[in-house]
């Protein structure tokens, strides 16, 4: 079976691996361009770019998922099928039609819930217990193609969005090889999905990030875990920002009022409810560090707030 991979993320690598690894002929991989990044913002390739090029296989970089190039370059390659793993670009119709199987997709979520951009940081977020991967056969609509199969993964209490995903990626990569074998062949078949059942996961932007300390803690508990590492939950320290990764629910009350500091070895931050241990930050520009670190970086003084 010729493939062509696309990907973008870490989370990709190893469905592209997996592949690589199989009886598979994988013959080209698309990801999206190079991109500035880090301090210097100096333009860094993706990481399936960088386990494509180790891997030997070429890797074709358009603009835009509509050029003409790409649908030219696809129509040479000839793929039976083509594997989509969170490449972050939607995909036109005419492309969608030129292998012969069409495009298989792994999507982080038990489709149809949680369509969209950010289905793993959702289910975080809303507390969720439990969610999955599902491979679904691409249409022009956002996540909404009829469905091969699912595998049900359970989310842990502790657990952030970076390694959820990370099991998720595991999952899915185990189940991509098998799957697109049996679809080749014609015995697995796609089931349409309900879609009165549908529920969106739309991308998070810089707002919707921010930290409410009016809320319970539980809620702030999962924000932060739901956004770690990226974009990064985020609150306001004396006009700079600062990103909270890990909190936990403290065993004391300290009479805080919502955003309200106080510090022995740790830093505790007042909500809607209990009171947060501060476990891991990062002040802008600066590493991510312990809560009692940043307590001793921060220097809070009584009246001090996060807001």
């Amino acid at each position: 079976m010729r493939i062509v991979f696309f990907g973008t993320p870490a989370w990709a690598v190893p469905s592209l691996e997996s592949l690589e690894r199989s009886d598979a002929e994988v013959v080209a991989v698309v990801s999206n361009p190079d991109r500035p990044s880090g301090r210097g913002m100096q333009l860094r390739p993706s990481p399936v770019k960088t386990a494509a090029e180790a891997l030997g296989l070429e890797v074709i970089q358009p603009e835009r998922a509509r050029s003409p190039e790409l649908h030219d370059r696809l129509a040479d390659l000839a793929p039976d099928v083509a594997v989509v793993v969170a490449y972050g670009s939607l995909l036109p119709g005419p492309l969608l039609e030129v292998p012969r199987c069409g495009f298989v997709n792994l999507h982080f979520s038990l489709l149809p819930e949680y369509r969209g951009a950010a289905p793993v940081q959702r289910a975080i977020m809303d507390g969720r217990s439990e969610t999955g991967v599902s491979l679904m056969v691409l249409t022009e609509g956002m996540d909404e193609g009829p469905v091969l199969l699912t595998e049900r993964v359970p989310i842990a209490p502790w657990e952030s969005a970076g390694e959820l995903g990370h099991r998720l990626a595991l999952v899915g990569a185990r189940l991509l090889t098998p799957a697109l074998g049996a679809y080749g062949e014609g015995w697995l078949v796609a089931r349409p999905q309900d879609g009165a059942l549908a529920t969106y996961a739309s991308k998070i932007d810089t707002d919707q990030a921010r930290i409410d300390w009016d809320w319970d803690a539980e809620r702030i508990d999962r924000h932060t875990r739901g956004l770690d590492p990226v974009p990064g939950a985020w609150t306001t320290f004396d006009g700079k920002r600062l990103k909270i990764f890990r909190v936990e629910i403290a065993v004391a009350d300290e009479g805080l009022g919502p955003g309200a500091l106080a510090t022995d070895e740790d830093l505790l931050i007042g909500t809607g409810t209990a009171p947060l241990r501060l476990l891991e930050g990062q002040l802008a520009g600066k590493r991510r560090m312990t809560g009692p670190d940043l307590a001793r970086g921060l220097h809070p003084t009584p009246d001090a707030l996060f807001r």
